[in-house]
C-alpha cells in the first residue's frame, strides 16, 4: 500500500478527516488567511504564495484533483458570498492586489483544502515541508489522544468491551465444543484459533502479531475491534453448534477433516459475507490510519477512515478501558451479558 501523501489518496483523507490533528495544525502551521462567514479561507493568490508555486501550478492542480479538492473545501464563490467578501476586504490595502473588486467569482481554498494541495504539489520544498509537519503533529495528535501508544486504540470504543465479553462467551462455547467432539490432540485449539483467524481476517496469529509488532505475550484479541470480535464470534458461535449437532447425528466425534469443510462452507456463506468483508475493511483501514500497520492480504480492502472513526477513537466519547470498567453502565451491560 503506498502510503506517500502526494499519490496515495487514502493516505491524504486519512490526514484531512483527522479533526483534531487538523485544530493542531492550523495553530502550529499558522498560514494567514481571510477570516470570512466564520471560517478561514486563502485565494489562489495566497495558496500559491503559502505553497512558493505561481497561479499556474494551482490551476494546473484543480484541473486534475478538482473533485478531491472541492471535497475538502476548495469553492467558488458568487453572487451575494462573493460581495459580502468584497465588502469584507477590498478597501483593505493588504488584501487589494488578490481580490478583483470586479471580479464575478473569486476561487478560495479553505484551511483543510490549503492542506490537501499541499499534499499534491511536488514543484515545491515548502510544500514537501509542510507535509513532513503535517505528519509529525498528527502522528504526536494520535499518539497523545490514545494515551501514548496505539496498540490498544482499539479498546477505547465504547463497544470494545461488550464485544470481547460477548466473545470470550462463544470462545468457550467453541473450546468446549472442540473438547467435546472433535476426534484430535490439544493442539486442534491453536490450530482452529487460526483457521478461524484465517478465515475472518486471512492471517494466522504469528501474522497479525507481526504486522501489529505485537509482543510474545500481548494476547491478539485484546487489540481487536469490535466488529472483528463479533465476526469471530458469530464463527465460534455457528461453529460449537455444527459440531454438537453434527457429533450426535453420526454418534461419534468429527475429524480434522469434516470441521475444515464446515469452516470453508461458513467463510462462503452469504449470511456471514457482510460481517466477513466488514471486519476486514475496519481491520485493514483502522489499522493502517491508525497503527500505520499494513495487513499486506488485505490491501485491497483498505479504504478512508471516516471522520466518525476519529470521534470513536480519539474523541470525547472514547475512553481507556480502566475508565470504561468504572463506569456503572458499562459494569450494567457486562452484568446483562453475563446472565443473557
Amino acid at each position: 500500500m503506498n502510503k506517500d501523501l502526494t499519490t496515495s489518496s487514502v493516505a491524504r483523507q486519512n490526514v484531512l478527516n483527522n479533526r483534531y490533528a487538523l485544530s493542531q495544525l492550523e495553530e502550529h502551521l499558522a498560514l494567514g488567511g481571510l477570516s470570512f462567514e466564520g471560517e478561514t479561507l486563502f485565494t489562489k493568490a495566497q495558496t500559491a504564495d503559502i505553497l512558493d508555486v505561481d497561479e499556474r501550478t494551482i490551476d494546473r492542480y484543480l484541473s486534475s484533483h478538482g473533485d478531491e479538492l472541492k471535497a475538502n473545501g476548495y469553492r467558488i464563490l458568487r453572487g451575494n458570498s462573493l460581495k459580502n467578501m468584497k465588502i469584507a476586504y477590498v478597501d483593505d490595502t493588504n488584501v487589494v492586489d488578490i481580490i478583483d473588486p470586479k471580479a464575478p467569482s473569486l476561487g478560495v481554498f479553505s484551511f483543510r483544502a490549503v492542506l490537501n494541495i499541499a499534499m499534491l504539489v511536488t514543484e515545491s520544498e515548502r510544500a514537501r515541508a509542510i507535509r513532513s509537519r503535517m505528519l509529525d503533529i498528527v502522528i504526536d495528535v494520535v499518539a497523545e489522544k490514545a494515551g501514548g501508544h496505539t496498540k490498544y486504540i482499539n479498546q477505547r470504543d465504547q463497544d470494545y468491551l461488550p464485544a470481547a465479553y460477548m466473545e470470550d462467551s462463544y470462545r468457550r462455547q467453541f473450546t468446549d465444543a472442540l473438547r467435546d467432539y472433535l476426534a484430535m490432540g490439544n493442539y486442534k485449539y491453536v490450530m482452529y484459533t487460526d483457521k478461524i483467524y484465517q478465515a475472518v481476517f486471512m492471517e494466522n496469529a504469528v501474522e497479525y502479531k507481526k504486522v501489529l509488532k505485537l509482543a510474545n505475550k500481548d494476547k491478539t484479541r485484546d487489540t481487536m475491534y469490535a466488529e472483528v470480535l463479533k465476526a469471530i464470534a458469530s464463527f465460534e458461535h455457528g461453529l460449537a453448534v455444527q459440531l454438537k449437532d453434527k457429533s450426535i447425528e453420526l454418534g461419534r466425534k468429527l475429524t480434522p477433516s469434516e470441521l475444515d469443510r464446515m469452516i470453508a462452507d461458513a467463510e462462503n456463506n452469504p449470511f456471514l459475507k457482510p460481517s466477513i468483508d466488514d471486519a476486514r475493511v475496519r481491520m485493514a483501514s483502522r489499522d493502517l490510519g491508525f497503527r500505520d500497520a499494513l495487513h499486506d492480504k488485505l490491501e485491497h480492502y483498505i479504504q478512508t477512515v471516516p471522520e466518525g472513526d476519529f470521534d470513536r477513537f480519539l474523541g470525547e466519547k472514547s475512553r481507556s478501558l480502566e475508565e470504561q470498567l468504572s463506569d456503572t453502565k458499562t459494569l450494567e451491560v457486562l452484568k446483562r451479558l453475563k446472565d443473557r
